[in-house]
């Protein structure tokens, strides 16, 4: 069976951060926690040469950080709910829902598969407001899980 790509501890529902760069880094210790990522630091490089070619923010309170990376093992998916939220460049304002997309450097299409399931369900208003009324990390990776994973 391959690796899920989101369970309960990829997902912190109160997370408390500054700006952009320590939001990512803490969903980026998740994931090495996890086993997911090999080197923090390197991974964090990678999320932000992606960030620097382009804002990740999308309308509605939604921050989408994401990179291939070679210290990425496994396609994943890390959440983090900021209720003050942080600049993602979205025209918005800030965002208060984040989505961390790791994918392997081999894993081409993995990625940019996440990346459409992702945005397609993050139009939908209903989907937003669910994860953020989601109490705990496990609702929130049964929601995401639900409608973002390809069955």
């Amino acid at each position: 069976m391959s690796t899920p790509l989101i369970t309960p501890d990829l997902v912190a529902v109160d997370l408390v951060a500054t700006d952009r760069d320590d939001a990512t880094r803490q969903l980026i210790d998740l994931l090495l926690a996890a086993g997911r990522v090999t080197d923090a630091d390197g991974f964090h490089a990678d999320v932000r040469a992606r960030e620097a070619q382009m804002a990740t923010g999308m309308p509605g309170g939604i921050g989408l950080p994401h990179a291939r990376s070679g210290y990425v093992t496994a396609p994943s998916l890390a959440v983090g709910k900021v209720a003050a939220g942080v600049d993602f460049g979205a025209p918005d304002g800030p965002a208060t829902l984040i989505f961390l997309i790791a994918a392997p450097a081999e894993g081409d299409s993995d990625h940019l598969q996440i990346l459409a399931a992702l945005a397609r369900r993050l139009v939908h208003e209903s989907f937003r407001t669910s994860l953020k009324e989601a109490g705990d990390a496990a609702t929130v990776a049964d929601i995401v899980t639900r409608e973002v994973v390809p069955s």
